[in-house]
């Protein structure tokens, strides 16, 4: 009999435990299930307490399953909360979709969670990309944001420099925006268009004339084929005439030619004043041996003197042929104008 006190104090304080945890619950969840209940978007209790034990936002997640409820979506809250476990932005995702499925663009959950988590960690969202779907945005090319050029410079076949800004229209291609390339490579692909258009025509007046060419020479090549984006447009928005490129590289080549020339006219110089130089040095070379020669001249007479193969006469003859010829030299050559004066 003692114990029937001590049991029912024991259950009694069961009892107030319980009903203390029940109340806790109530206070905590009640307003949030209740605001799922009339929305007809239900969260269980037990949903709710795991979501609060795993630290996921209940709110955020209650009111993201209302919001798609509303709009026509019956996302299950279980889909919700692991797209927040996996890092994704779960308004994002739902207003996408209710923006898609608005739109009549076929985009199911899973596709749109892709998406947010593809382009995480970026200044673009899901939400952004479905909106660009539906209004087409304008790119310009190049961008000046970039902070470099703020034209594509290309060249005609006749020299003529042309510098193009165009304005290119593109819609997000959701079943490629996954693993495709972004504005940039778009961007790129069209300034190579541009130059490759130009560079193909004949003169630049053909480009200014007909401005048109090089959109439709652009929008032929299918610049936006692996890309998240579809290009609907290409505008050119500002056209002018540069620089003379082809004088200024025929200026450049001439002047090249001219140092190559002056320094190929130079090695020939160098060449003559040596090859001069060494005619110089074999002609003293030669006056040395005539010099050599001439002084073996009196030691042969004298060598025949003694042999006896020449005579007093042969040799005063001999001295007689050399007067004659230095009197002749002398009367046939004209007398210095410094002789005359003399």
């Amino acid at each position: 009999m003692p114990l029937a006190p001590i049991v029912v104090t024991v259950l009694v304080g069961l009892l107030l435990v319980v009903a203390l945890v029940v109340a806790i619950l109530l206070i905590n969840f009640f307003g949030v299930w209740l605001r799922a209940k009339i929305a007809d978007a239900p969260v269980s209790f037990a949903k709710l307490i795991g979501m609060r034990l795993r630290r996921v936002p209940v709110g955020l997640i209650v009111d993201s399953r209302v919001t798609a409820v509303k709009a026509g979506l019956p996302i299950d809250s279980d889909l919700l909360e692991a797209h927040y476990l996996a890092g994704g932005s779960v308004p994002n995702v739902v207003l996408a979709l209710i923006a898609a499925d608005k739109a009549g663009i076929p985009l199911d959950y899973n596709r749109a969670c892709a998406i947010d988590l593809a382009i995480k960690g970026t200044s673009k969202t899901v939400l952004e990309a479905v909106r660009t779907s539906i209004n087409p945005k304008v790119i310009d090319c190049p961008n000046p944001a970039d902070g470099g050029r703020v034209t594509i410079d290309a060249v005609a076949r006749d020299g003529i420099g042309v510098k193009v800004r165009a304005r290119v229209t593109v819609r997000s291609n959701l079943d490629r925006f996954v693993g495709g390339a972004t504005e940039e490579t778009i961007i790129a692909r069209v300034g190579e268009g541009i130059v490759t258009s130009i560079g193909s025509a004949a003169s630049y007046k053909e480009v200014l004339e007909n401005p048109d060419r090089i959109s439709k020479t652009v929008l032929q090549k299918g610049l936006d084929s692996g890309t998240a984006f579809e290009i609907l447009s290409v505008d050119i928005a500002d056209i002018d005439i540069g620089d003379n490129v082809g004088a200024k590289l025929q200026v450049a080549q001439a002047d090249a030619d001219k140092v190559v020339a002056q320094a190929k006219a130079e090695m020939r110089r160098a060449a003559a004043v040596a090859s001069e130089q060494e005619m110089k040095a074999r002609v003293q070379e030669m006056r040395a041996k005539v010099v050599e020669a001439e002084a073996q001249v009196p030691l042969a007479m004298a060598e025949a003197f003694r042999n006896g193969n020449l005579g007093v006469l042969d040799y005063l003859r001999m001295k007689n042929i050399q007067s004659d010829t230095q009197m002749r030299e002398s009367i046939a050559t004209p007398p210095a104008p410094g002789d005359h004066q003399k």
